[in-house]
């Protein structure tokens, strides 16, 4: 068992008690309280568990918490700025009314948002590809690429 330290959603985070192997999605949900990343596969195929860590989007199921030591991770949770305001992603998924059960959506949001953190002009091609792998059971794709389109307008709209 080991401490870990980890920068989570801009706060210096410490767990104790931790095996190394330990996946970090389990360390968000069950050291942390993030709930909000959620556990489908645990294969790292369906998406539901994605967060950022250092920016990068990454299934946080297969990702043993040792790996993620001093990193900056950031989870749905933490999407939003500080003040509450959502981030663009997030706006255009409420505008778009994307989510059915809604499962999913917490990866498929932070997939998105990583997509726009580097590309806010993806062609279907780039949508397509950075979202690739995360799964809705409720097939709403074609809402999740309007709500990228959109977010992706807005985001262009503020600089």
């Amino acid at each position: 068992m080991q401490t870990f330290e980890f920068i989570v959603n801009g706060q210096q985070q410490t767990v104790e008690d931790v095996p190394a192997d330990m996946p970090l999605l389990w360390v968000l949900r069950d050291r942390l309280g993030l709930t909000g990343t959620r556990f489908g596969c645990g294969i790292a195929q369906c998406g539901a568990c994605t967060v950022h860590i250092e920016g990068n989007p990454v299934r946080s199921c297969s990702v043993p918490a040792s790996a993620a030591v001093g990193s900056r991770i950031t989870t749905i949770e933490g999407l939003a700025a500080p003040d509450g305001t959502l981030h663009a992603v997030q706006e255009a998924w409420l505008e778009h009314d994307v989510a059915q059960c809604g499962y999913c959506q917490s990866g498929q949001i932070m997939s998105a948002a990583a997509l726009l953190a580097t590309n806010i002009t993806p062609s279907d091609a780039d949508i397509d590809a950075a979202m690739a792998g995360n799964i809705c059971r409720c097939g709403t794709y074609v809402r999740i690429r309007k709500a990228i389109r959109s977010a992706a307008a807005a985001l262009r709209m503020r600089i």
